[in-house]
């Protein structure tokens, strides 16, 4: 059986691709980071409409109360509308967050040789580095990165040969609850798009029994020069949902047509929401799949932990049966993310009928 850490052994990165620049090292922005504007060194023209784009102060993504009775109705609008919300009341408790921001800026706040111990390989997918998306621009961004896919005690142990047991019992238990809200979250969707009794069967047992996660923590360091540097570029997530706990500090940012850049900032006690490349295919391109970028700050240090949530590798994904005129071909998991690995936002057109 594939595994989603499986799916990326085909598409191995150069380790210029992989290696994060030693943030502590440098005190001005370097060439190799300069972006003329946050999206003009884009290479692909899909992102011309993006060049220039104005950004407003802050947007209107909907704040949804899971405990509200119309909560399938609030869901479904907002995937519908945005492609993204706020959650509350959404049963992970303040401190299990506050925990694994903490873990995360212990990790990150370790010497530069330190966390290189933990270097994601070529071909892998979990451990330390830069975004897997880095091949696809002509400049470097102003992140680190730490991907977990299951257990960390491997990483854990290079990193505190003597002491990683919290930090693999807060990800352990942080990603527990992820898959469990995520579940909840999906069949909220499912309610809404009206799903066969069948389809959501199968769907719900795959989700229980063989749901892949993976867990992001994501780290955009002070930078000196943040109006010429981009902390993440563009891009779409891949799986199904992605689960967003931001820290105090502002940086995530959508693209609205018509609109431009919006700040999406953080609120007290909620977690942001997006649906992924593979949930617009299940929904026929009714939910859009959203673009995002992250934008770094001068004076703050910004962590952010995302973790996608997704079907098995070998699953089979396509629009559902009670939707009108398929507009995407059905594939597997592995070989939506190996098009995606190789040409990033053109793989939904690529598997288009």
């Amino acid at each position: 059986m594939a595994t989603l850490s499986q799916a990326y052994k085909d598409d191995p990165l150069d380790l210029q691709h992989i290696i994060p620049l030693d943030f502590d090292s440098v005190h001005k922005l370097p060439d190799s980071h300069t972006w003329s504007d946050h999206v003009s060194c884009l290479d692909s023209e899909k992102y011309a409409y993006l060049k220039h784009a104005s950004i407003n102060e802050e947007s209107s993504v909907p704040i949804i109360d899971l405990s509200a009775p119309n909560v399938v109705e609030l869901v479904g609008n907002a995937c519908q509308v945005w492609g993204m919300f706020h959650v509350i009341n959404h049963g992970v408790s303040s401190s299990l967050v506050d925990d694994v921001d903490s873990c995360a800026r212990q990790l990150f706040s370790l010497p530069t040789q330190q966390k290189l111990k933990t270097l994601r390989a070529p071909g892998g997918a979990t451990g330390y580095g830069a975004a897997r998306i880095s091949p696809f621009f002509s400049k470097l961004m102003w992140h680190e990165g730490f991907t977990i896919i299951g257990s960390a005690v491997e990483h854990a142990k290079e990193l505190w040969p003597h002491d990683y047991e919290e930090f693999c019992n807060v990800m352990d238990t942080y990603q527990k609850k992820m898959k469990s809200l995520a579940y909840q979250i999906l069949l909220l969707i499912l309610k809404f798009l009206d799903t066969t009794q069948e389809e959501e069967e199968t769907i719900s047992i795959t989700s229980i029994y063989g749901s892949e996660g993976a867990l992001q923590l994501n780290s955009y360091p002070c930078c000196p020069d943040p109006n010429r540097a981009i902390g993440l570029a563009p891009h779409t997530d891949s799986l199904l949902l992605t689960i967003l706990h931001q820290s105090e500090t502002n940086g995530l940012q959508i693209h609205r047509n018509g609109v431009g850049w919006l700040s999406v900032p953080p609120i007290s006690g909620s977690l942001v929401v997006n649906i992924g490349d593979l949930l617009h295919i299940m929904s026929n391109g009714r939910f859009p799949t959203v673009y995002h970028r992250a934008v770094p700050n001068q004076n703050r240090h910004r962590i952010s932990i995302a973790y996608f949530y997704g079907p098995p590798a070998d699953s089979i994904v396509g629009p559902l049966s009670k939707l009108p005129f398929p507009r995407y071909r059905s594939l597997t998991v592995k070989e939506y993310i190996s098009l995606k690995n190789k040409h990033l936002e053109r793989a939904l057109s690529l598997i288009k009928i």
